[in-house]
């Protein structure tokens, strides 16, 4: 007699993950989908580097032809950032990332129910960029591939300062500064040096991302909504250039935008590629 089908984790024939609201079949899925999706991730990025990348904005073409030095300079000028390839030019070796939680959400339908997986990612370069992404999609590793992407484009600087004297470098936020997500309300406390990150697990894991070596924090509010958790920390982290220190009032002199400065070369005719259909 032949065996029963099994699912692509191989871990339980099919015929007993029928029973209960569909529990046993979408668990089944969730976990070898998850692990395909880690697998496939680090081949995919692997995969992408070596295409040659053809820039369809503005910025794009400025940022491969060596026009903008560094990433501070669109930073500067407030540009928004479209390609996720701009991030990758800057930071691609120093970028690391993080898959923070993949959760299952569903949505009634007249059929039953359709379960997708939605995905948290924290990428940073532990040396002053954060970014955090989020992706809902059918597939795990499309909702990880898409995450990744959304995190890039999010990528922000993040500035850092001292607790007592001004003695080697930075290591803990420049001052007192909150982020709210939801009911999620995350505080970020300047620690004098050798104190390390007192936090939760999430913030920790963001805070040193972003380079931070000390820091207090304290969390009110629904902290088991790991997405409102990250959000919140991550607009905490984003507020540290937000506010204006003392030692910010001087005047700050501008020069032209990259846009005004190259008009020239943007004006020349710029060939655009084919676009390809992307395959996750």
């Amino acid at each position: 007699m032949a065996d029963a089908p099994t699912d692509s984790a191989g871990a339980a024939p099919r015929e007993r993950g029928g029973f209960g609201r569909g529990g046993g079949d979408r668990g089944g899925r969730g976990r070898g989908g998850r692990g395909r999706g880690r697998g496939n991730r680090g081949a995919g990025r692997g995969g992408a580097e070596n295409k040659e990348w053809f820039p369809c904005t503005k910025l794009g073409r400025l940022v491969k032809d060596g026009m903008i030095k560094k990433i501070e300079e669109i930073y500067l000028f407030s540009l928004p950032i479209k390609e996720a390839e701009i991030v990758d030019f800057f930071l691609g070796s120093k970028l690391k990332d993080e898959v923070l939680k993949i959760m299952p959400v569903q949505k009634q339908t007249r059929a039953g129910q359709r379960t997708r997986f939605k995905a948290f990612v924290a990428i940073g370069d532990y040396d002053g960029h954060i970014g955090l992404g989020v992706k809902c999609s059918k597939e795990v590793a499309t909702a990880i591939r898409g995450a990744i992407i959304l995190a890039k484009l999010s990528v922000i600087p993040v500035r850092r300062g001292y607790w007592g004297n001004k003695i080697g470098m930075p290591h803990t936020v420049p001052c007192k500064v909150t982020g709210k997500c939801g009911s999620v309300l995350v505080r970020l406390v300047p620690a004098p040096r050798g104190t390390g990150l007192v936090s939760a697990p999430v913030p920790k894991k963001l805070l040193s991302m972003a380079g931070f070596e000390d820091c207090y924090t304290c969390a009110t509010g629904q902290t088991a909504t790991l997405g409102n958790f990250a959000k919140a920390t991550f607009a905490a982290i984003a507020a540290t250039y937000a506010y204006l220190t003392p030692d910010m009032w001087s005047a700050t002199v501008f020069t032209n935008s990259p846009y005004q400065e190259f008009t020239d070369y943007l004006a020349k005719p710029f060939v655009k590629q084919p676009k390809k259909e992307v395959k996750y």
